[in-house]
């Protein structure tokens, strides 16, 4: 692919078959399909992928089955870590440890978080802005979401809500930190700058949740002359109200985002982007990136499920606590990529990808996530509300 000549120019795989991506794919799509800071952000740990060798093999089923494995299994700097999904299950099965499950489910976890932001940004490029948007902004904390779908089936609320917890925090602390930290570090001699639109809307955002999270714990104080179970079911009430108004309010930024102030957004990626837009090209078809979304979702159910249901015997032999496991470990190992990516972008003095990537992940979980959780908790049967106590809302209002 490095050479200019037309037999090594850009291929996609459209069905399994290999062919020359057209001029509008390549040119005409960079910037109009929905690509979000956190697609942005992953791209920096893939790699560019040279099919000229699988070009040459003569049996076609073979050359496709190859070609889609250099793209997607291959085609990212974690490709190393695949290796721990098969051993993950067959220790899962010979009963090897369930601390050792734990731990090789979470690494298993890492490359599958940043192939499902590169597919569904494959996927985007054949469904326009809109539609790339929408599948983009819902699928960016998939990990988070499936794992604690998966504790909520088990009734682990705690650990969900010190995931999610645990999530907003990493990204509006440690990624946010350390991106400003060496980007500063790194252009110490240039003025760092930002577009203040993405970072007031984000923050007003941010805000909304936060005042929605302080309810529930305020009106838990208020009602201390009631009795708990009235208190509790008023609580649990009056969050799923506000997780309602949280994802109505996250609809509306989506609906801002994407069909009024989509201009806004796309002339700060024209603005940042520079000379990575030779990295905004198709390289997979439609159903092909459909058909291995599919197959990255199903696995990255099947450890989620390893890592609930082991997370408290890995809590006993590491002999460290459950919530530390959740508000620390689970975060930092699904988005690990997704951080990386940031943190790239800031020693590239790219501040604004930077601070889609830490605002945007939190925003998300804030106000999609979380009350997501609450209404399928509430339409399962499980009894979880806003009210993080008093310590843990109290960290989110010091952040």
């Amino acid at each position: 692919m490095a050479s200019s000549s037309p037999a090594a120019e850009t291929w996609l795989l459209e069905n399994g078959h290999i062919k020359p991506l057209s001029k509008e794919m390549r040119h005409g799509h960079g910037r109009s399909h929905g690509r979000t800071a956190h697609n942005v952000s992953s791209s920096s740990l893939r790699k560019k992928s040279d099919l000229t060798l699988v070009r040459k093999v003569p049996c076609a089923i073979v050359r496709d089955v190859l070609a889609n494995v250099q793209e997607v299994i291959l085609g990212t700097k974690l490709f190393v870590l695949f290796i721990a999904i098969p051993i993950a299950i067959v220790a899962h099965y010979k009963n090897f440890g369930r601390s050792w499950v734990f731990g090789l489910s979470l690494l298993g976890l890492t490359p599958l978080a940043e192939r499902v932001s590169f597919l569904t940004e494959q996927i985007a490029f054949f469904t326009g802005p809109t539609v790339g948007g929408l599948l983009n902004a819902t699928c960016g904390n998939a990990t988070e979401l499936i794992i604690a779908i998966f504790a909520l089936i088990q009734h682990k609320v705690d650990v969900v809500k010190y995931s999610l917890l645990g999530s907003i925090l990493s990204n509006l602390l440690l990624v946010l930190g350390t991106s400003l930290f060496c980007g500063g570090i790194a252009n110490i001699s240039k003025e760092q700058k930002y577009d203040r639109k993405q970072a007031d809307v984000n923050s007003l955002l941010l805000l909304l949740g936060l005042l929605c999270h302080v309810l529930p714990l305020m009106f838990r104080y208020a009602g201390v002359g009631e009795s708990a179970a009235i208190t509790a079911q008023a609580t649990l009430n009056l969050s799923r109200v506000s997780c309602i108004v949280m994802l109505l309010a996250y609809f509306g930024y989506l609906v801002f985002q994407l069909w009024t102030h989509r201009q806004l957004f796309d002339a700060q990626a024209e603005d940042n982007e520079g000379d990575d837009n030779e990295d905004e090209e198709a390289v997979l078809g439609f159903w092909s990136a459909f058909a291995w979304l599919v197959g990255m979702t199903i696995l990255i159910a099947l450890l989620s499920e390893y890592v609930v249901g082991t997370i408290e015997a890995a809590s006993d032999s590491w002999g460290i606590s459950v919530s530390f496991i959740s508000v620390i470990l689970l975060p930092i190992v699904g988005n690990a990529a997704e951080h990386a990516g940031a943190i790239i972008f800031a020693f590239k003095n790219k501040l604004d990808i930077s601070l889609g990537v830490a605002l945007g992940s939190a925003t998300q979980i804030a106000m999609f996530v979380v009350p997501l959780c609450v209404i399928v908790s509430w339409i399962i049967g499980v009894r979880m509300d806003l009210d993080f106590s008093l310590l843990e809302t109290s960290s989110l209002l010091w952040q």
